[in-house]
């Protein structure tokens, strides 16, 4: 069985050399029967003689596709644009559907020129002599008819981007095993290590200090768990983000919502498999629905930490400024947690911190499911006898889960909101072009098309040819005053 090679790009990092002998070895593994799809900068001309097909793209259009060697040359030739001699055809081809983004003017002319190149090969037929059988296809029309429709430059519609980043960044999510198993075994030692401290905890009064402390541990193991891992990888993965944005690939309502989505079922995973050890081991409120809902407080808690590890990344401009500031944020929140704290003890210029906290959240969502219902052993009447006493104690009395629920889901909308904001106006920016004036607009228009195209300018730069009947005469080097030479005061 013959495996296939995708190699992209084939030789990074290396000199000439080398990378001819890389591609060497992939050409005798295509000669035995392998499937090679490679991609590689800037090709010496040796290296691209090896090429059998190839296809030229420019920002997703489609500008020839079919075999390789001069078979491209004679193509465009016949549309006015001869390859010069003594020049790279793979640099003339790279060139010839690139944009000079140098000036307004040059802008307009390569944009033009490769409009009417894609324009032109979108009108070929399956009889075109330069293409290959393999894309002689039924469809090949149907493909030139929705070109038609479409401009080349348009991207795909909102929902067609949002799909096709919906599977990249499940791939992403999925395949980072070594990520994901490292997050599991910490999930499932964390579970170990806390369920051994708290073991099988009873309903003495001393209990009712342990289960405080085990439920904040629980709420702050899982929001750190989740802020971590955003803050330590998104920084990364926006440097991607901008530069694609910056191409036009996509928007970014597609992007961020596309990354929520798939990050659910993974994000969800680790809470879930951390609630599942530690409540039977600590032999907590031991009904079903408890349970559930002990399951569901961490999972949105966990949704919330990373929401808010989103936005310490987009805030920040690397990877180790968002490791900084985002556990700090996060020790603030803990502070006001409500179990160390009493929020009815609180300074009134601190006490907005605990609404927003998502710490405090999730501790008096925990709470309130552990202790409702509760009935505790005593001996005095002083001491708490019911769940709802020790819900008093921590001013959670009356609350619901729900309300917690409620008040973590607008904290996750926030730091959402908080980071599409804050993508949009950090996005790369660069110097607008301005348009040139009419009058040069309308020359440009009647220009031949080699004109003043800058992949001809090469052309322009062979040696003239020395004529042998006349006898060599030496260049005279001109005059200062000839060179207007700028003048230094002082000198």
């Amino acid at each position: 069985m013959k495996h296939s090679m995708i190699s992209a790009p084939s030789a990074p990092g290396l000199d000439a050399f080398q990378a001819e002998k890389v591609m060497e070895t992939l050409r005798q593994l295509a000669q035995d029967g392998h499937t090679v799809i490679c991609s590689i900068h800037q090709p010496r001309g040796s290296v691209y003689a090896k090429f059998d097909d190839i296809v030229l793209l420019t920002e997703g259009a489609l500008v020839y596709a079919g075999p390789a060697r001069d078979e491209p040359l004679a193509y465009f030739s016949e549309f006015g644009y001869s390859c010069p001699d003594h020049v790279n055809p793979a640099e003339f081809l790279a060139d010839l559907i690139s944009v000079d983004y140098s000036s307004a003017e040059s802008v307009y002319s390569s944009q033009k020129r490769i409009d009417s190149l894609v324009e032109s090969f979108s009108q070929q037929t399956s009889s075109i002599l330069y293409a290959t059988p393999l894309i002689i296809k039924e469809n090949f029309k149907d493909n030139v008819k929705q070109r038609k429709k479409t401009m080349v430059k348009r991207k795909g519609g909102w929902w067609r981007q949002f799909w096709l980043l919906l599977k990249r960044a499940w791939m992403q999510a999925s395949r980072d095993w070594p990520t994901n198993k490292v997050r599991a075994n910490m999930s499932i030692a964390s579970a170990i290590i806390f369920g051994s401290v708290f073991w099988r905890i009873g309903k003495s009064q001393t209990s009712i200090q342990d289960r405080m402390g085990l439920l904040q541990v629980a709420a702050i193991n899982t929001a750190m768990a989740a802020l971590t891992k955003t803050v330590g990888v998104f920084p990364k993965e926006r440097a991607i983000v901008d530069r694609e944005r910056a191409k036009g690939s996509y928007v970014l309502g597609p992007y961020l919502l596309s990354k929520l989505i798939a990050e659910i079922p993974v994000g969800a995973a680790f809470p879930l498999l951390f609630g599942t050890i530690l409540y039977p081991m600590a032999r907590l409120h031991p009904t079903l629905s408890r349970f559930g809902k002990f399951c569901g407080v961490v999972t949105v808690e966990s949704f919330a930490a990373s929401a808010m590890g989103l936005t310490v990344g987009a805030m920040v401009p690397t990877t180790e400024a968002a490791m900084a500031v985002g556990p700090s944020l996060m020790t603030v929140f803990i502070v006001f947690g409500g179990y160390y704290v009493n929020s009815e003890n609180t300074p009134i210029i601190f006490r907005w911190i605990p609404r927003v906290s998502l710490i405090r959240w999730a501790f008096q969502g925990l709470c309130i499911n552990e202790f409702s219902g509760l009935q505790f052993d005593h001996q005095h009447s002083f001491d708490i006898q019911t769940g709802e006493q020790a819900l008093e104690r921590l001013s959670f009395g009356g609350s619901r889960i729900r309300d917690t629920v409620m008040s973590q889901s607008r904290i996750l909308l926030f730091w959402y909101c908080t980071t599409y904001l804050l993508l949009q106006k950090n996005k790369p920016k660069y110097q607008r072009l301005e348009l040139p004036p009419l009058d040069q607009i309308q020359k440009l228009k009647t220009l031949e098309p080699l004109g003043s195209d800058p992949v001809e300018t090469c052309q322009q730069l062979e040696p003239p040819l020395i004529d042998q009947g006349k006898p060599k005469q030496q260049l005279e080097s001109p005059t200062p005053e000839q060179l207007n030479l700028f003048n230094l005061d002082g000198l």
